[in-house]
């Protein structure tokens, strides 16, 4: 009996996409025309899932239901692989015009949710569909929310859904997938599920590889690596943590990718950065502890904890720096306010002695 049991949860917890990607599939067949067109909203900064998740869910909403449908987000595309991959794959997306909420009776908000502050979506307007992979205080104000935090990628439930509804998925359509869940599961070392990995092993045949390879390698600025090498050369390191506080940004992608970066660095497990974008400081915290609640941590040492959140080891957020109040000795204050409350939440010294690992000491001959 007990092995039984046992193979049946297992069953249950590979199919948990599948059984997402049917419940999509029948809230469209039931409402068809009636939410035609359908306003799908990403988060402000839109990563590769969200990105191919609206994607995803414009087509098939379109193919199958004859649901029009427009793509929108607010702040911008700023990571270089994100802008390729939309320029690569030519997916519509448009930024938010303050006539679309009034125009629009439906929308479907992809990874992110109506209580979240990364949208652009009125609080107190119910929306028609959320999906979404980021766990929330309460449910969503939607008329179906379709949430499964473990999934690894928001773009699993779409590609499950596609996969189900029997539609051709085109490879431009299939690539984006396919990045998309490869992204937000950093290369599938974050898949706890193994439908997740089936899922990615099924949409990839479909996918254009060469362009998935162009996407995922392309030209970068020397914005890029000035900001880059302002992260490492200010970066400071303490027991396993590394901060790195990169000033002013070209968009706030840079942070999270940096972010990213420094984590890979031998010894370190858990990495925080911050970047300035206009009157917004933008925070991102990575650890590879599976132990750690990383969106949990990050909520903690700010302010408003509905201005933070993430999934699993990586987290994100940003907070206003009032504009009256705006200048140098601000933005060091909020950066050391973060700084110190990390410490604490770490047990570690309030006055811990940081070093700097990647400055490179003088030799004797080059000291004045």
């Amino acid at each position: 009996m007990a092995s039984f049991k046992t193979k049946r949860k297992k069953e249950q917890t590979e199919n948990i996409a599948a059984h997402h990607g049917r419940k999509l599939l029948r809230f469209l067949e039931k409402k068809k025309g009636s939410i035609s067109p359908l306003l799908i909203v990403t988060h402000d900064y839109p990563d590769p899932d969200a990105i191919a998740t609206a994607l995803a869910l414009q087509y098939l909403a379109e193919r199958s239901y004859g649901i029009r449908s427009r793509i929108v987000y607010k702040g911008i595309i700023g990571r270089v692989e994100n802008r390729a991959m939309v320029s690569l794959l030519r997916i519509p997306v448009h930024k938010i015009r303050p006539s679309d909420i009034k125009t629009y009776e439906n929308s479907a908000l992809i990874d992110t949710q109506p209580d979240f502050e990364n949208n652009p979506y009125p609080r107190n307007r119910k929306v028609t569909l959320v999906i979404d992979q980021h766990p929330s205080a309460k449910p969503p104000f939607a008329a179906l929310s379709i949430i499964d935090t473990e999934c690894g990628a928001t773009s699993v439930i779409l590609t499950q859904a596609l996969l189900l509804s029997g539609l051709e998925i085109p490879k431009r359509i299939a690539t984006a997938l396919a990045y998309g869940i490869l992204s937000d599961t950093l290369n599938l070392y974050r898949a706890h599920r193994a439908d997740i990995i089936q899922t990615y092993l099924d949409i990839l045949p479909l996918c254009d590889m060469p362009t998935l390879i162009r996407i995922q390698n392309p030209p970068k600025s020397k914005k890029f690596f000035s900001t880059l090498n302002r992260g490492l050369q200010g970066a400071r390191a303490f027991r396993g943590l590394i901060v790195s506080h990169l000033g002013e940004v070209e968009h706030p992608d840079l942070v999270s990718e940096i972010a990213d970066f420094l984590l890979t660095y031998r010894g370190i497990a858990r990495s925080l950065c911050t970047g300035r974008y206009k009157d917004k400081l933008h925070v991102s915290l990575r650890s590879n502890r599976m132990t750690d609640d990383t969106p949990e941590i990050l909520r903690g040492i700010f302010d408003d904890r509905k201005e933070a959140g993430g999934h699993d080891m990586v987290a994100g957020g940003s907070f206003h720096i009032r504009r009256k109040e705006i200048n140098e000795s601000r933005w060091q204050e909020a950066e050391a306010r973060l700084v110190t409350r990390l410490l604490k939440r770490f047990r570690l010294p309030s006055k811990a002695e940081f070093y700097a690992p990647f400055q490179q000491e003088k030799s004797p001959d080059q000291v004045s």
